[in-house]
């Protein structure tokens, strides 16, 4: 069922600037402001129930010049009105646990983000200014692991789960499946195996923790095997479907991706301890990735688009 009303967005808690539509397909449970305006559509007849994509939009979005504001949380992302909102709204975790963006591409002129610990989102225009956002949760499987990457193979968004064992001390086993795609079938994520990471079987202790696009062309990871005779394989190549070659440590972290500077008028100042942490555009709207952070950890975590003037 679709709901259309109008919620406030506040640059400050005491100032209100003004009044922005949103139409919101909750997938989560979260109550509703006090007598929103709602417009119950038509029931949608059952022929066409049959023939319709099982996945389905969580939001649809008219971004304007004032931000909307998403927090991610263990349930998926939850419209809140500020970030004030969110400032006392998660306790400090280390970051490899902690929901929050930590990848995002342009995939057909879509963007598709990858939130730790939970899943995809992708957002698409649809053929106005109105932005639908869907999200495909990984459930309690990817709640076991930690994101090390996002590419795209075969025309297909494709994301990389490992093992993080950096900040608390487990024998927990890498994951079997570890790289995962999504169609618009469902909104569930299912496995997708790469090529190049065939020569290392997660069946045999090998967890790949990391996988990127550098600015030369090249995709690199990093496999680590700790049962058995402990090994560290660093390798590039320029197909993922190919295992490549390997490269030197000083090779592997050049790869690394630079700083970002973000740096627009249409963003919000945020409150102390927050920070944008990545930035991307959808036509002429603006999303900004921004977290509470502390040393090596993070607190609350989220996204917001506005359109950018």
């Amino acid at each position: 069922m679709y709901f259309t009303f109008s919620l406030c967005f506040r640059f400050s808690i005491k100032f209100i600037f003004g009044i922005l539509p949103l139409i919101i397909i909750f997938s989560c449970t979260r109550s509703l402001p006090e007598n929103p305006e709602i417009e119950v559509q038509p029931n949608i007849p059952a022929a066409v129930i049959e023939v319709r994509p099982a996945a389905r939009p969580s939001a649809i979005l008219q971004p304007g010049k004032y931000p909307i504001w998403f927090q991610l949380t263990e349930k998926g992302p939850v419209h809140i009105s500020s970030i004030e909102d969110a400032i006392y709204s998660a306790a400090f975790i280390p970051w490899p646990f902690a929901y929050h963006v930590i990848f995002s591409i342009d995939w057909n002129g879509n963007l598709v983000i990858l939130i730790n610990r939970d899943g995809f989102m992708k957002f698409t225009q649809d053929g106005s200014s109105r932005i639908v956002m869907y999200h495909f949760s990984g459930g309690e499987y990817w709640k076991q692991y930690s994101a090390g990457g996002l590419a795209v193979h075969d025309d297909k968004p494709v994301a990389l789960l490992y093992f993080d064992d950096r900040f608390l001390d487990s024998s927990a086993a890498v994951p079997l499946i570890r790289t995962w795609t999504f169609d618009m079938k469902s909104n569930i994520p299912f496995p997708l195996e790469i090529g190049v990471l065939k020569p290392f079987p997660a069946e045999e202790g090998w967890n790949v923790d990391t996988l990127r696009k550098a600015s030369d062309g090249f995709w690199y990871f990093r496999a680590v095997k700790k049962t058995g005779s402990p090994e560290i394989q660093l390798r590039r190549t320029a197909d993922l479907s190919q295992a490549g070659e390997p490269v030197s440590l000083g090779v592997f972290q050049n790869s690394a991706p630079r700083r970002q500077n973000i740096s627009y008028s249409s963003l919000p100042d945020l409150p102390e301890g927050f920070f944008y942490t990545g930035t991307t555009f959808i036509g002429d709207n603006l999303f900004a990735f921004w977290e509470e952070q502390q040393d090596y950890s993070i607190g609350a975590a989220g996204f917001l688009v506005v359109k950018q003037e």
